[in-house]
């Protein structure tokens, strides 16, 4: 029977590490092969493949609808992304079946995907998923079936302006308890843009200003909004992902953090241009205040995929064409160092040898990058030193010029 000589029926995905997932962009090729063992001859029927991709959503709400009764209402929506269809091996024309040897059988296949998709994402009340299937039908037996799952990754790149732009903001509470007021609780941040990704560092510039009668305690943290929608409703689940707690903050005192450091854990990228999930980030800085409600204040943030370029930022130039009320922030020192001496810079015995171009042999294969790297090693000649004589002082057999001619 099959069942004795089927020993192993599987999919295999370029790229994919052992017992993991492959990865993917939008627009990538995905290659792979179908393998099949077989402990001895066998008859064997149509071999088809198809690669799905899909966003689902779906939760349950509990109504009531008077003292006694009460309903569930069901919310459920797809979008799909990609279906492909392939026949890796078809049955004869005259409808008999194909005898394979014992033995191993690999049939390659290969798809492109699409150039929009949405990044692979597990979530409580909806997923993303990419998985390629395949289907062996057998002679006088049920089908067999093997699946393969994938992900996709949906680049963005925070070398944009508009995720390059400084975020800052203000906000201030005043404090109540029992109908008394407490004093007012105010607290201003910037940080330097709005994109960021894994494992960066995000300084935060604050001012906690506390004119209260009791201490409070400034927090920041980046907070994960997932958002599914389905039929014109949306479920939201907020999550932490991470935190840092500042000292606490004395009554009529004032804190300013001279860029804080919060890092980005290992987390999914921002999903924003999926009809029914949106996976959002922002960060929120907030004041714990004893007999009240927190002050909380809002910066948003997107986790991109393609970091920083290396050569630099160019937030200084992306940030002028953008008109935010800075003028609070002259109040907080970034505390900048000093340049250094021009002699700790340049010396005299280098000069001459910086004014020549670096030669082939020297660089060997660092020529394959941008010429513009090597603009950072250029070194300007330096001035001469300073004297009250003139070096090239006038021949005396020149005759002086009468200035009334």
């Amino acid at each position: 029977m099959i069942f004795d000589r089927l020993k192993r029926f599987s999919i295999v995905l370029e790229g994919a590490e052992r017992d993991g997932p492959a990865a993917f962009s939008p627009g990538q090729a995905v290659s792979g092969r179908v393998v099949l063992e077989l402990a001895a001859a066998a008859r064997l029927g149509a071999l088809r493949l198809r690669a799905m991709g899909a966003a689902r959503v779906h939760w349950t709400e509990s109504r009531s609808a008077g003292s006694s009764t009460a309903y569930t209402q069901s919310y459920s929506d797809q979008v799909e992304f990609l279906s492909h269809r392939d026949t890796l091996m078809a049955p004869p024309d005259n409808g008999e079946a194909t005898v394979l040897q014992a033995g191993r059988h690999e049939f390659p296949f290969t798809f492109q995907l699409p150039e929009t998709l949405a990044t692979s994402f597990e979530g409580k009340h909806g997923s993303v998923r990419y998985w390629v299937k395949a289907k062996l039908h057998r002679p006088w037996s049920t089908v067999k079936k093997a699946k393969k799952e994938f992900t996709v990754i949906e680049p963005i790149d925070i070398n944009t302006p508009a995720l390059l732009a400084p975020q800052a903001g203000a906000k201030e509470k005043l404090a109540r308890a029992w109908y008394c007021n407490r004093g007012q609780v105010s607290v201003t941040a910037k940080i330097d843009r709005k994109g960021y990704t894994p494992g960066e560092v995000i300084p935060i510039f604050a001012e906690i200003d506390n004119c209260t009668s009791r201490a409070v305690v400034p927090k920041a943290a980046i907070i994960q909004t997932q958002t599914f929608i389905a039929r014109g409703t949306k479920k939201q689940k907020k999550s932490v992902v991470t935190s840092i707690t500042g000292d606490p903050i004395p009554a009529g005192k004032r804190e300013v953090w001279h860029g804080r450091a919060l890092k980005i854990p290992p987390v999914g990228p921002s999903i924003l241009q999926c009809r029914i999930i949106q996976v959002e980030y922002s960060l929120k800085v907030c004041v714990d205040i004893p007999g009240t409600s927190k002050l909380l204040l809002e910066l948003p943030l997107v986790i991109g995929t393609i970091p920083l370029h290396p050569f630099g930022s160019r937030t200084s130039s992306v940030s002028s064409q953008y008109s935010v009320n800075l003028d609070w922030l002259s109040t907080i020192p970034e505390q900048l160092e000093a340049p250094p001496e021009y002699s700790a810079v340049v010396s005299s015995p280098e000069a001459e040898q910086g004014l020549a171009p670096p030669c082939r042999s020297e660089l060997g294969d660092i020529l394959e990058g941008p010429f513009f790297a090597y603009i950072q090693e250029f070194r300007f000649r330096p001035p001469p030193l300073y004297s009250e004589v003139d070096p090239n002082p006038a021949s005396e057999s020149i005759r002086p010029r009468c200035m009334t001619c």
